[in-house]
């Protein structure tokens, strides 16, 4: 009888400690889950903006992604000539040039007509939208783009592309780039650490 208490005193003890040691690993899964995704860091990149065509432009251009998959975008701008200014997404990320040319055309990689991205039903994949300018001469554009990424697909990846930001506004309408006039202001656009 004895024998029998002891062995179902072991095993009473072992489903406790068991039972007991399950919950504790659990919760310490849960607390490790938890922790794990707070400390995923957000995926940005941004775009130094220098002058272009003799203007005293500058500015920054900053990306990162959203949880819904989508890009938010902020442009800041300094010294710019008050007004509209169209501002695009351009295929080379490559300022080299005075006139900034070197950035090439618009990055359309679904080749699609030139549009307003949220409007249009066809629009290029770096059509933005454009920025006002204060007397000021300060700027500030705030969206969030959907189709863009950072370091996706290449048909969506905006790392290596250049922002441009152009001498007049995009009439939205004009083939291939909105009559936007010459390219004030080129920066490319790199991932941040």
């Amino acid at each position: 009888m004895r024998s029998l208490n002891k062995l179902l005193a072991g095993i009473l003890f072992f489903t406790i400690v068991s039972c007991g040691g399950e919950k504790k690993a659990s919760e310490e899964t849960v607390a490790t889950e938890e922790v794990a995704v707070e400390d995923i860091p957000k995926v940005t990149a941004s775009a130094a903006i220098s002058s272009a065509s003799g203007s005293t432009l500058e500015g920054e251009a900053l990306f990162s992604e959203n949880e819904d998959g989508s890009v938010a975008f902020e442009l800041k701008v300094i010294s710019a000539v008050p007004g509209s200014h169209a501002i695009h997404l351009h295929a080379n990320g490559d300022c080299s040039a005075s006139d900034a040319t070197s950035a090439g055309g618009h990055w359309n990689p679904a080749e699609t007509e030139h549009g307003k991205r949220g409007e249009s039903v066809m629009f290029h994949a770096g059509d933005i939208d454009n920025l006002m300018v204060g007397e000021d001469s300060t700027g500030s554009l705030v969206m969030n783009v959907k189709g863009w990424s950072i370091g996706g697909a290449d048909s969506t990846n905006v790392i290596g592309k250049a922002i441009i930001i152009h001498a007049a506004a995009d009439d939205f309408v004009s083939q291939p780039s909105g009559a936007a006039g010459p390219r004030v202001g080129c920066g490319v656009v790199i991932a941040n650490d």
